[in-house]
């Protein structure tokens, strides 16, 4: 199988150069997402929605992938205020309670003071093994 670069049209793929995520064979490995809207390029001012945004943006590079939430079997969530990850348990706990993936949570800045949470993916397509 060849590589397949997903971009969600967001500006900072093309200024960075790196795409929204990236299929190889089975695995599709999502790069860390915001909670920006792309189609707006706004950003909410909430953390909660902003984890809602993130999920959001994830399930759409999914999609085009051919792939769901129930393939990640990885997540790792970056934020820029460790205390504050509590407030995210909610959302996350109803997106990922049935798949349960391996999971890992970082206290680090951002490249953006507006972003307070971001969340990267690996997933792994079982209906092409």
């Amino acid at each position: 199988m060849s590589r397949r670069l997903i971009s969600s049209g967001s500006k900072f793929e093309e200024e960075i150069g790196y795409s929204r995520a990236v299929v190889d064979g089975e695995w599709i490995f999502v790069s860390g997402t915001t909670g920006f809207d792309y189609s707006t390029m706004t950003i909410s001012d909430n953390l909660i929605e902003q984890t809602e945004q993130c999920l959001k943006n994830i399930l759409t590079a999914l999609n085009v992938a051919g792939a769901t939430m129930q393939d990640v079997v990885r997540v790792v969530y970056v934020l820029p205020n460790a205390a504050d990850f509590p407030k995210c348990w909610p959302v996350l706990h109803k997106c990922f309670r049935e798949i349960r993936p391996a999971a890992m949570m970082i206290a680090a800045g951002l490249s953006d003071s507006r972003m307070q949470i971001e969340i990267e993916v690996t997933a792994r397509r079982t209906d092409i093994i």
